[in-house]
């Protein structure tokens, strides 16, 4: 049976909350992210719910036998958010614009339940929600350690800008950019 796509806004995506971090739980219920606190699930509930009045908030669900088998969410990237500014003239000038437009789709978070990955689910998921964005450039930062998934970015066309963290508890991250589509 393929998988079900549901959009959700910020007010929809309350109502499964619960679901969301319980994927979230699974998917990084794996070494390294086991035991530190930046990967608990309270920590990330509490940086969903604030994303939650992110402008341009949305989420897209996959759903196979009644449950969410994967996930995307993201929101307009603010111009002034400290990783954008963080990599100053890395970023290529024509980003820098667009950022100050409105026009970048920052893709917070992307994780498909282990059992479903490898599989093709990922891009699904990532080319559904963007699919659906009218910003025409995605950033996101993925785990310069975590590499099927900084593999995947890099083979769907996603260009590296440099390095941030997100926190000085956090790792090190990619930060990366899609171009226009």
């Amino acid at each position: 049976m393929a998988p079900q796509f549901q959009r959700h806004d910020a007010k929809s995506a309350k109502d499964i909350t619960s679901e969301l971090v319980d994927v979230y739980a699974r998917v990084y219920d794996v070494p390294p992210y086991i035991g530190d606190p930046f990967f608990s699930a309270d920590t990330f509930r509490e940086r969903l719910e604030a994303a939650f009045d992110s402008p341009g908030f949305e989420t897209v669900t996959a759903w196979q036998d009644g449950r969410i088998i994967g996930y995307v969410h993201g929101a307009t990237l603010p111009a002034d958010k400290p990783w954008w500014t963080s990599l100053g003239n890395q970023r290529p000038a024509d980003l820098v614009v667009l950022a100050d437009a409105g026009g970048i789709f920052w893709l917070r978070e992307l994780m498909v339940l282990p059992e479903f990955q490898s599989k093709g689910l990922g891009r699904q998921i990532h080319d559904t929600v963007i699919a659906g964005r009218a910003e025409t450039v995605t950033a996101l930062t993925c785990i310069v350690d975590n590499q099927p998934a900084h593999d995947a970015y890099l083979r769907w066309g996603y260009t590296i800008m440099g390095e941030i963290k997100h926190a000085p508890e956090s790792p090190v991250y990619d930060a990366m950019y899609l171009p226009s589509r």
